[in-house]
């Protein structure tokens, strides 16, 4: 078989209550989330060893990662080992997505190799659920990101069921160029969990999804906002240009988004923001 090539798009978590934490550490999750027209993308080909190539904006970020921290490596000996594969693969990942961010950049890139290489190596009889786990044990995200439609999360991540239908989200992507610590923002948390939101099935306009999504919120994004306060300025970057009707942090940062009224006013918005903060990284997009 000849070269494939996967797409990993940007999760974005629209919602993320913390609504309580299991015993062995792990905080559970209740998250609308969407997937956005932006991403990276994998080539495989065909070899007889494993290697990995990365390039693209954001490759710098990975270049000190150690091999067995890589998902996409990771990603590769999972589904290798679990299915008695004995093949190589030569992949180059395009990097377009800032790395550890809180829009899934590694789980999506985990998930894109999992679909790419059953491709590849024309793996047959892998169940949906038979995935769903090895995607599991690679990250509490990669489950959704295999999907990569609106769906809600639950549980550490594994619990996956349809999303409501969403009208036509105008977005923009910004990032700040800072990092966060997830474990300290979950210990910031100090034990309060959220009560799970109502699960609507479908909303009838922006206007009704922005309403939904202030009630639910994020609650990460506060403590996000302690460690790193510019992303208060992202939020309100967001929410200063014309026709936002949402803005919201993604995950557990530093990624914002805002939902706007028209693709037009999203473009706008993308353009204004990259010529006051040419550093911060602001793309204009949709989400599903």
């Amino acid at each position: 078989m000849n070269r494939i090539t996967e797409y990993a798009p940007a999760k974005v978590n629209l919602t993320l209550q913390v609504v309580g934490r299991r015993d062995d550490g792990y905080h559970l999750l209740h998250s609308l989330v969407g997937f956005s027209g932006v991403g990276d993308v994998l080539h495989f080909t065909p070899s007889s060893e494993l290697s990995l190539k990365v390039s693209g904006p954001f490759a710098r970020g990975l270049k000190d990662s150690a091999p067995e921290n890589n998902l996409v490596i990771r990603a590769v000996q999972a589904l290798s080992i679990y299915c008695e594969v004995k093949q190589g693969v030569e992949i180059h990942l395009i990097k377009n997505l800032p790395v550890a961010s809180g829009i899934g950049g590694g789980s999506a890139d985990a998930a894109a190799t999992l679909r790419g290489l059953a491709r590849l190596w024309e793996i047959e009889g892998l169940a949906q659920e038979q995935t769903r786990q090895l995607a599991l044990s690679l990250g509490a995200d990669v489950p959704v990101c295999l999907e990569d439609r609106c769906r809600w999360m639950e549980g550490i991540g594994e619990k996956l069921s349809i999303g409501p239908e969403l009208p036509g989200l105008f977005t923009v992507l910004l990032n700040p160029g800072v990092a966060v610590s997830t474990p300290e923002i979950f210990k910031n948390l100090n034990g309060q969990f959220s009560t799970r939101k109502p699960k609507p099935v479908s909303f009838s306009s922006v206007d009704d999804l922005s309403r939904y999504l202030i009630e639910a919120g994020n609650d990460l994004q506060r403590p996000a906002c302690e460690q790193q306060p510019i992303i208060n300025e992202a939020l309100s970057k967001l929410k200063q240009q014309q026709g936002c009707r949402f803005s919201g942090m993604s995950g557990s940062g530093a990624t914002c988004f805002g939902l706007y009224s028209s693709f037009e006013n999203a473009e706008k918005a993308a353009s204004a923001i990259s010529k006051e903060r040419p550093g911060w990284w602001s793309v204009s997009t949709n989400v599903i």
